[in-house]
């Protein structure tokens, strides 16, 4: 199929519309940002990017510190709400009906309906253009305790997280594979046979 060549520009999606605490206690904001992701595994390194003008920037460089709070489909209203409004003007924990949590290591709240916390600690900014990159070390990961079974596995699906793609909202679908899926070598007709005799 054909395509169409545009001017380059930021559209690569779907992506996290992450709702990122800052501030502390007594003081917070909350900015939606969709410029998010990992920047490595070990150790575990993660980035958001934001605006100089937005007010949670001088928080978050000030204090060096920010949690990045994965969004359900039933916050999705607050999370479009927490990237337009400016927390100079409205207490968005108040607004949106919010309840801040404490964090395990950082000062500022976590969000308690969220069902992740990441727990951040800025390393470096990186000036880009339009955005910043705060790029950080995550020291602590909190997840709602139903996430798991009673194995202890994690079902990060039951917490029915929400992307962005080109200006729009959407759940994710349904489940395609897992990691590695592609390498499974389908059983020979005679494999069950086989592990029967040998196990007899």
């Amino acid at each position: 199929m054909a395509k169409k060549t545009l001017k380059g520009g930021a559209l690569v999606c779907p992506l996290p519309p992450t709702m990122v605490s800052c501030g502390d206690m007594e003081s917070s904001n909350i900015i939606t940002i969709g410029w998010t992701g990992i920047l490595n595994t070990v150790p575990p390194k993660t980035y958001i990017s934001v605006r100089p003008t937005r007010h949670s920037y001088n928080i978050i460089k000030e204090s060096g510190e920010f949690v990045i709070n994965l969004t359900p489909a039933v916050l999705v209203k607050e999370a479009d709400y927490c990237g337009i409004y400016t927390g100079k003007k409205v207490d968005k924990f108040a607004k949106c009906k919010l309840t801040k949590e404490q964090a395990t290591v950082v000062s500022c709240p976590m969000i308690a309906e969220c069902p992740v916390s990441i727990e951040c600690k800025v390393t470096d900014i990186v000036p880009l253009g339009s955005h910043d990159m705060f790029m950080a070390d995550i020291v602590a990961v909190n997840v709602n305790e139903e996430l798991f079974d009673k194995d202890g596995k994690f079902h990060l699906e039951k917490a029915d997280l929400i992307a962005y793609a080109h200006g729009e909202y959407f759940t994710l679908g349904k489940r395609l594979g897992n990691i590695g899926f592609s390498t499974n070598k389908k059983k020979k007709k005679n494999g069950n046979k086989k592990s029967q005799n040998h196990s007899s």
